[in-house]
């Protein structure tokens, strides 16, 4: 039987609907540190869809979510983004700073792809 420490590309589990519930159960199980953030978040959310009268922050809230379980699934990749937000702080060029950008819009872009959001993010 092979694991995820012998397949590094290998999901930690399957993407998730994009429902708050299997998005946060999704996250105790992947990052339990992040549930706080997601609990706050959530609630923040939901008090502004109440008082805007709109369902958009509630999108916003389990597109980034997804986004970021998304990630997750994937344990190497998540260190590597990690460790270019990183290297993105202390960038000496421009052209450093670009080639780590690039980097990173290709991980987010394979992340939203498997969390079935659009490129651009805004619908």
């Amino acid at each position: 039987m092979s694991t995820a420490a012998e397949h590094p590309s290998d999901p930690a589990g399957p993407q998730p609907p994009a429902t708050a519930e299997d998005l946060r159960a999704a996250l105790a199980r992947l990052a339990p540190d992040a549930v706080p953030t997601f609990d706050a978040e959530r609630a923040t959310a939901v008090a502004r869809a109440r008082e805007q009268v709109s369902s958009a922050p509630m999108r916003r809230f389990l597109r980034q979510w997804a986004l970021y379980v998304a990630i997750e699934r994937h344990p190497h990749q998540a260190a590597r983004l990690h460790a270019l937000e990183d290297q993105a702080a202390d960038a000496a060029t421009p052209a450093e700073a670009a080639k780590i950008a690039a980097e990173i819009g290709r991980i987010l872009d394979v992340a939203a792809a498997e969390a079935g959001i659009p490129l651009g993010g805004a619908r």
